[in-house]
């Protein structure tokens, strides 16, 4: 079978027979949303290595508090789900995953974005809400494939400019953080959907001041033209 999906109300650990599966590609251990359910697993174990078929693994709503630095190993992997956890951190050797494009951390106690993630190139959705990041480095330029960019529920008192660099961005949400102003070139994002429909840009509960709410709302333009007036004077 190349899909497993492990469940249980109390679950805490793996299954050891779990890792003799070699062509497994799917492997879930998170429970149903509808199920209100959290599991208990602390740790994800190193035997993970053994899995290298993996292109899809969910391990959300658990208890992890660690990343073994066997999932750098894992260079099939697509699709890497970890909210609702307890990471303080990530290994570097995730930065090996270049064939990752999708990647889930919301909800867990992160203080600053990993420097690993800024190597995942192939790297198109990423969702690091609520947790209490703080700053994001400049090698986030690095990103250049990211469409979806979660930043909701942080610490962040600024942006770096080379967050204005990304242009394949279509969706990004900096809502509930401390931002007081915007890098001067945002205006340059101008894939972002700023439909009245479907909110891609997010600021609300942010205390901006430049450039102020009703001018963000309005799209790249005003932005543009916001921080151009400065030039002009």
């Amino acid at each position: 079978k190349k899909k497993l999906k492990i469940s249980g109300r109390e679950l805490a650990s793996v299954p050891v027979q779990v890792f003799g599966l070699d062509k497994l590609q799917v492997l879930e251990m998170s429970p149903e949303r509808e199920s209100c359910l959290r599991y208990r697993m602390e740790l994800l174990p190193r035997e993970i290595s053994r899995l290298r078929n993996l292109t899809c693994l969910y391990v959300d709503s658990n208890n992890l508090k660690k990343i073994p630095a066997e999932i750098g190993t894992l260079s099939h992997l697509e699709r890497l789900t970890l909210s609702n956890n307890s990471l303080s951190s990530l290994p570097p050797e995730m930065g090996a995953l270049q064939r990752l494009h999708s990647l889930h951390l919301a909800n867990n106690s992160l203080t600053e974005l990993p420097t690993p993630l800024c190597q995942l190139r192939s790297l198109t959705f990423l969702d690091v809400s609520d947790n209490k990041i703080g700053t994001i480095p400049s090698s986030i330029r690095h990103l250049e494939k990211l469409e979806t960019l979660l930043l909701l529920f942080n610490s962040l008192e600024t942006l770096p400019e080379d967050i204005c660099l990304l242009r394949n961005l279509h969706t990004l949400w900096l809502g509930n953080n401390h931002l007081r102003s915007l890098p001067a070139s945002f205006g340059e994002l101008v894939n972002l959907d700023w439909g009245y429909n479907y909110c891609s840009c997010n600021f609300e509960g942010n205390p901006l001041e430049s450039p102020p709410p009703e001018i963000c709302n309005r799209g790249p333009e005003e932005i543009r033209d916001y921080f151009l007036s400065f030039h002009r004077t």
